[in-house]
This record gives C-alpha cells, structure tokens and sequence, in this order.
C-alpha cells in the first residue's frame, strides 16, 4: 500500500499536458453558457445568485491552464469560496453564499486526475474536497444529495484518471514505434556498411598484390579504398545509437519500389512512377523511400475510404527526394493509420527530412516524404 501511494505521489504529468490551443478558448465559452443557464435557469432556488455567478467568471478562466497549472484552478476555486464566506460573516447573512457548481465539481476534479503530478493532484482534491464540503454543508442539503453529489466527484475523478491511463499507454505505444523505426534505419545501415568495407577490403588486397610492380594500380586501388571509407563514414553518420531487428530491408530498394504497383486484383489498383536518373542513391536513403511508400501504400489499402487507386511518385529536385503517394478515396483522419504514419515520420525525420500526411488538394489522402539525397554510390 506504500508502495502505491508513493508511486502516485510521484506520478508525472502527462506528456500531453500542453498550452491552450484555440479550442480551449472555445470550451471555456461553452463553459460560461452552461455555468449561467445553471444559476439562472436550472437552479432558481440559488441565494444571491448573481454574487455567485460573479464568482463563477472570476474563476472561469482558470480553465485556459487547467492542463499546465490545474493546482491554480483549485486555488482560485479556494479563495473564492473563502471570501464569499468572508461576506457572509461580515453581513450577518445566515446563508453564505456559494459557488456550488455543477460545471465547477466537474471540471476541478477531472482535471486534477486528467493532468496533474501526482503530488498536485492529491493536494488538490484534498483542497477541493475541503472548499466543497464547506460549501455543501452550509447548504443544509440532504443526505441523499450530498451522497449523490459525491457520487459525481467519484465519477469525475475516476474518467480522467481513465484518459490519463488511455494517453499513458498511447504515448507508450509511439516511442515504440519509434523505437522499431530507429532500429529499421540501423539494419540497412548495417548492411551498407558491410558492403563498403567488403569493397575496401578487396581493394586493399588487390593493391598490395601489385604494389610492387604496378604502383599505379596500386595508387588506383588506394584511391577506392579512400572513396568508399568516405562513403562508409558518410552513412554511418545519418543513424546513430540505434540497435538492429530481425526485419529485413531489399536488397534494391528502387528497383523493389516497382513491385508496389498493382492492377486489377482485390483492393486499390497501385501505380509507381519514378523519375529519370534516380539510381544512385545512398542505400539508406533508397531504403527509407522504400519502407515509406511501401507504409504509405498500406495504410491506403487498410483504412482508406472508397479508395480505388494509389498513385506513389519519386521526383528529385536539386538536392532532396520527394515521395509522394495519393489516394482517391474520402480525405479524413485515417486514425487507424496513426502508428504508420508516425513510423514513417521518425525515419524521414532521422535521415533529416520531413514527411506531411493529411487531405490532399484533390481529395483524398496524401502524404509526402521530402529526403536529402544522401551520399551517392
């Protein structure tokens, strides 16, 4: 039982507990209708409900950083019950007024378990917890509300600590991914490596058998052996501290590109268009176009919408490679093809490029890889 109570004390933020976005901004308006139709309408029988509806405003924005600072949304909430009940006492008013929302015993405890360190959130539903009972008390309200009111805290607690586990578990699955992308990368650099040094090596064997009576070929042979340690050094550079899988990458990546296309058959038809003179890429980045088209293709063909073709395109321009595949179906999320697309993402990204995924400007669903080139063979 220690043991969990100090893990939860020590719980983290969540990672996705950021800023407020423009849809925050919009949650809290929605907020301010449903807290005033609820004094001024729902609850007729609220004493000095205008007061209370003040205090409500004053603690409504409070919610803009409900993910960042939910212990500031408790604090407001705290010292605005205390100095409601401060003008209680100094107005002699038997019945204090109240800032018992049901938007604010909602919200306040959702956010603490949704959000908050583990050190914040106990803290926090302990001041809630203290500030609300005060309130509920002095409202001489009957047992079965009070129990019911508690009831709905409980609930409250329990769905945001739910979301929380939900996001946890989310954010868990994409360092996965991630993971196994880096470790993708570090196998087909493994296998280019081991290509270089293979032919440094037998450039290295061949030069010394004529070092004695041929220098020049000797030299010649040198000078490969300079070109393809360059070359290894090079790519060895574009992945670091990855570990290796048992998947395997082709041997061709381009010339495996080709064997995407389809036509006829179950599914989507698939078409490859590759442009001229794009045949002597670096082979990790020639295995990164591979993978990437080849995810692209099926995330296409499982979650696509009324999609019947696929159009996969590899162009150069100047100094980067640009991927791009196009469906036809009906543009949307394709939430199911989350994991895929961030897959695709960190290899783009860990050879310095950039991947785009969203509605194309046809319709449909796009995405579009931009890679650097990379070392030439």
């Amino acid at each position: 039982m220690l043991t969990l109570v100090r893990s939860l004390w020590r719980l983290p933020a969540p990672a996705d507990a950021g800023p407020a976005g423009r849809w925050d901004h919009a949650f809290v308006v929605a907020v301010a209708v449903a807290g005033i139709v609820e004094a001024t309408v729902l609850r007729p029988e609220m004493h000095d409900r205008w007061i209370a509806l003040a205090a409500f405003i004053v603690w409504l924005p409070t919610l803009l950083v409900r993910r960042t600072k939910p212990m500031l949304m408790v604090g407001v909430f705290f010292m605005t019950v205390f100095a409601l009940w401060l003008r209680s006492l100094v107005t002699g008013d038997p019945r204090p007024d109240d800032l018992n929302s049901a938007v604010v015993g909602l919200l306040i405890p959702f956010s603490l378990a949704r959000w908050a360190r583990g050190k914040q959130a106990v803290e926090g539903l302990l001041l809630f917890w203290l500030a609300a009972s005060t309130s509920l008390w002095a409202q001489d309200l009957a047992m079965a509300d009070q129990v019911g009111g508690t009831a709905v805290v409980i609930a409250a607690i329990a769905v945001g600590a739910s979301l929380r586990t939900r996001s946890q578990l989310r954010s868990r699955e994409l360092d996965d991914v991630r993971q196994q992308e880096r470790e993708r990368l570090a196998r087909d650099l493994h296998d280019t490596v081991a290509h270089h040094l293979t032919a440094i090596a037998i450039s290295a064997q061949a030069g010394l058998a004529v070092a004695d009576d041929r220098p020049g070929a000797a030299k010649d042979a040198l000078r490969r052996i300079d070109e393809e340690a360059t070359r290894t050094l090079a790519e060895t550079r574009e992945v670091v501290r990855m570990l290796r899988t048992d998947d395997e990458a082709p041997d061709r990546p381009l010339d495996d590109l080709a064997g995407l296309a389809t036509a006829g058959g179950p599914g989507p038809s698939v078409e490859v268009t590759v442009a001229d003179g794009i045949d002597d890429l670096s082979p990790t980045v020639a295995a990164a176009v591979h993978r990437i088209a080849q995810e692209a293709v099926a995330n296409a063909r499982r979650h696509a919408v009324g999609v019947t073709s696929v159009q996969v395109s590899l162009d150069a321009r100047h100094d980067d490679l640009t991927l791009t595949v196009t469906d036809d179906g009906t543009a949307g999320t394709k939430n199911g093809a989350g994991f895929g697309i961030v897959g695709m993402t960190e290899r783009a990204a860990l050879l310095g490029g950039r991947l785009e995924a969203g509605p194309g400007p046809a319709g449909g669903w796009q995405v579009v890889a931009t890679l650097p080139t990379g070392v030439r063979r």
